[in-house]
């Protein structure tokens, strides 16, 4: 059964059409991934569907009762927000009325109970924990009291993916919700999407979670919608057989429009009626040309700089900040042609170790040796908010007139800008014009445009859409050079890298082979290792069997508070039949007090179980 309908959907921006007559369905339980060229609207049709932009036509139904959360690339939060109020602070009907609940009782309001009675009936109390279990399972320690604003742009995303998934959506609206996660966070969220019994419609170029989560690829296509069954891998076959088919329309067209234009330079003296007919068709067929392949699709390879004998030698390097040791006791010795993926949880120090090898930071221990005839092209977090009123092709022929692709081929700016998704209409753009994706876009493309021969990326797939990522990946495997990179997408580190270098627990070890390689070598571990810790579990489960002393006393004791409890939650209860103040307190302390017993008894309950269970034993 269809969750959402769309129907004929179309809109406009800024007098450019984004989609036209969009027509597709949902139905419950499908994942869709909606894939298509930056700029071509997918952020625009999700907010269309989620209600914030309102199309200029067509029509966009739900299932009565549909529990929809929309959760939009960029988090906003109000000003001193700490993370509980960023949970309230929501649209969705379940968080609306948790938080009109929590303001009727800061403020002593006297529907407090009515709200309570109906929180109570549906439940809606889990949302609140679920947050907080969220949370931990995407790897944030952080206190709920902790202001957003001093979150990292990777815990604001987790903390806004934890409230998305605290109400148990029935229909989920993901726009690039991987910007900015670590890998781990992102395998979590791919788990639960495709575990979930959720409808989800996700805009993302994470090819890993397309193929795996999907079960139909939306394509956005020169204003037009293709719905696609199957997984990521199925949609490209699919898409590539429908290139075909356009590309032997358009030879028909061609072969047509040669025979035509032959018959309009004959001039005829007198057009007769049937005549006009037959050049409204021929104008009309000019106008249905177009190419059929993105030009950025087209194969290219790359070059580099010469390179000496001595590329870079790292010695014994160590860093720490704040009392904390990063890592220690780091040797390497980088080579021409080397592919490298370097992977860490966040926090772990990627950043800093690229900095320290590009001379940026000192270390705290150890020497770094450049070559040299080594030169950087360092793509790096601290740059890519670029400020400048040049335009875009001015900006980029600064760095470089032309890119070299090898001995004997150059390619110019320009064309390497198209390549990279800014066409020739747009390279005139003022830079202060650009949204902060195409900002960093652009500096990325700089920092090939300087021809390096030590290429240094720094989560560069953020803000590119498949296209443009899958161009990275041909210019980097064809990249005489060295090349490090540290990045979130799996799918990149497979094809564009050969080795990791893997940060943990303070040190930094050489795993040969891609990330999926290391990622199986890290699963079998876990499976050998996981035996042995049950033995251990289940020797000193056998070695605890019966209460101890304290325990005993404990048992005895957890009864009388259990009873005294229930009482006292039992009073509350019979209280709130008033407004009035009791010998409890307002309504509002009475409603408090109720939620702590109530909280209290729970974990009574479990450690009195625990404790019954171990005493038969």
């Amino acid at each position: 059964m269809n969750i959402l309908s769309i129907e004929n959907l179309s809109k406009t921006l800024n007098d450019e059409p984004l989609f036209e007559n969009a027509t597709l369905g949902l139905e419950e339980g499908e994942k869709a991934g909606i894939v298509g060229r930056n700029g071509s609207g997918k952020s625009t049709f999700l907010k269309t569907i989620a209600g914030i932009i309102i199309p200029d036509e067509g029509k966009i139904s739900m299932k009565n009762g549909t529990n929809l959360f929309y959760l939009p690339q960029d988090i906003r939060f109000r000003e001193g927000a700490t993370i509980t109020d960023f949970f309230y602070d929501s649209d969705n009907p379940v968080i609306k009325k948790l938080a009109e609940y929590r303001a009727s009782v800061e403020e002593g309001r006297s529907d407090s109970q009515m709200l309570f009675d109906a929180i109570e009936k549906d439940n809606l109390w889990q949302a609140e924990r679920r947050f907080e279990g969220y949370l931990g399972k995407l790897g944030m320690a952080e206190p709920l009291t902790k202001k957003m604003k001093e979150l990292s742009g990777g815990e604001q995303k987790k903390t806004a993916i934890a409230r998305a998934l605290s109400v148990s959506p029935d229909l989920l609206l993901l726009d690039e919700p991987t910007n900015h996660l670590d890998i781990p966070s992102i395998e979590f969220l791919e788990s639960w999407i495709a575990e979930s019994s959720a409808a989800v419609i996700i805009v993302t170029h994470d090819r890993h979670i397309l193929n795996r989560c999907c079960t139909s690829i939306w394509e956005l296509d020169r204003k037009c919608f293709y719905r696609h069954p199957g997984s990521f891998s199925e949609y490209l076959e699919r898409r590539e057989e429908r290139i075909r088919m356009n590309e032997k329309e358009q030879e028909r067209l061609e072969t047509i429009l040669r025979r035509e234009r032959k018959w309009l330079l004959r001039g005829p003296k007198a057009r007769t009626g049937k005549d006009k007919n037959r050049k409204d068709r021929i104008d009309e067929m000019e106008n249905s040309l177009h190419s059929v392949r993105d030009p950025r699709q087209k194969e290219f390879t790359s070059g580099a700089r010469r390179m000496g004998k001595k590329v870079l030698e790292a010695e014994n390097i160590a860093k720490g900040y704040d009392g904390k040791m990063l890592f220690s006791a780091f040797t390497f010795s980088f080579q021409k042609g080397q592919r490298i993926g370097l992977i860490g949880s966040n926090g772990s120090g990627k950043s800093t170790l690229l900095d320290i090898l590009t001379g940026r930071t000192e270390p705290d221990e150890g020497t770094i040796d450049k070559g040299v005839n080594t030169h950087f092209g360092y793509y790096d977090q601290m740059g890519r908010d670029l400020r400048s009123d040049k335009t875009i092709i001015e900006y980029a022929e600064d760095i470089g007139k032309t890119i070299r692709l090898s001995e004997k081929e150059e390619m110019s700016a320009s064309s390497f800008l198209e390549r990279f998704g800014f066409p020739p209409r747009m390279q005139r753009t003022p830079v202060s014009m650009l949204s902060g994706g195409e900002r960093r876009r652009l500096y990325l493309i700089t920092r090939l445009l300087s021809n390096p021969n030590f290429l240094i990326l720094d989560e560069p797939t953020n803000d590119l859409d498949i296209e443009t990522i899958e161009n990275l990946e041909d210019y980097i495997s064809s990249f005489s050079g060295t090349v490090m990179i540290t990045s979130h997408d799996r799918t990149f580190l497979d094809i564009a890298t050969e080795m990791l270098l893997v940060i943990k627990d303070g040190r930094i070890t050489l795993f040969p082979g891609n990330y999926t390689e290391w990622k199986e070598r890290e699963e079998e571990e876990r499976k050998e290792e996981a035996p042995k810790e049950k033995t251990k579990a289940e020797r000193r489960e056998r070695e605890k069997k019966g209460l101890s002393y304290r325990e005993r006393k404990e048992f005895e004791e957890i009864e009388g508070l259990i009873a005294e409890t229930e009482e006292l939650i039992a009073k509350l209860e019979e209280s709130f039949s008033t407004v009035e103040e009791t010998e409890y307190g307002t309504i509002m302390e009475r409603t408090k007090l109720y939620n702590d017993k109530k909280k209290e008894l729970e974990r009574m309950t479990e450690r009195w179980m625990e404790l019954a269970e171990k005493d038969e034993s």
